[in-house]
């Protein structure tokens, strides 16, 4: 019986778990370049004094789902997205390197190029200054070019090119902010295979009809759960009938 509720019990536990990792990638659709979280089961016995006779369910995070979201066409010269495999490297506030597939940049108020949520846009060399009273470019390869828009809208010259990575997609971690890092926390290697689509943007790849279906399979089996646990309720109210008539 107690088995029955220990089993139970976590079960029901993590499931609410996995409910809200669903919900967190139905919440996420609209945003740009997001990678669906998954999850999944397993069993592990509980190991103390005795026999391990009692197993727990716990959740275990099999990672994000890497497939590439649909491309969107937006005209806008400091949109762009990773044709394939591949990040584009943002420096965190304590130096830290991270890897997004978010490429909607901009220019800050200090002249640094940073993504939409305001991380500074990692180049090959630091951090990328854009020069006032210029437009900018972004090539195929993450060449940053910078376009002069008073005297002579003619002037062109190379500021940075952004870092472009692709790591294995084992080595990956993603972290509660959205961004991904290595496992080792070591720097990823330039790769100058990635390539970049100008005016355009990556969309999330959470698959809305997988996302609401695993939401009712989980509401389903968590009530499967609590009845479980109700059944080893009522074996033990039973239980103890037994045993106060045998007394």
């Amino acid at each position: 019986m107690d088995r029955l509720i220990y089993t139970s019990m976590t079960g029901a536990n993590h499931t609410l778990n996995q409910q809200a990792t669903v919900a967190h990638n139905l919440a996420n659709i609209a945003t740009t370049g997001y990678r669906a979280e998954n999850n999944a089961f397993r069993a592990v016995p509980l190991y103390g004094d005795g026999a391990a006779t009692r197993a727990f369910v716990v959740d275990t995070t099999v990672g994000a789902n890497f497939e590439t979201g649909t491309l969107q066409a937006t005209g806008r010269d400091l949109d762009v997205a990773i044709k394939g495999p591949g990040w584009i490297t943002v420096q965190l506030d304590n130096g830290e390197e991270a890897y997004t597939r978010n490429g909607g940049l901009q220019v800050g108020p200090n002249g640094i190029l940073l993504t939409q949520n305001g991380h500074k846009v990692k180049g090959e060399n630091g951090i990328i200054a854009v020069p006032p009273e210029t437009r900018i470019t972004i090539g195929v390869d993450g060449t940053v070019s910078a376009v002069t828009i008073t005297p002579q809208p003619n002037t062109v010259a190379q500021i940075g090119r952004i870092k472009l990575v692709n790591p294995p997609e084992a080595d990956l971690v993603k972290g509660i902010d959205g961004l991904f890092r290595l496992k080792d926390g070591k720097p990823a290697e330039v790769d100058a295979r990635v390539r970049l689509i100008d005016g355009t943007l990556e969309g999330s790849n959470v698959n809305v009809v997988h996302e609401m279906v695993s939401m009712i399979a989980l509401a389903r089996q968590f009530d499967m759960q609590m009845k479980m646990m109700e059944n080893a309720e009522k074996n033990a109210q039973q239980a103890s009938q037994i045993m106060v008539l045998r007394v």
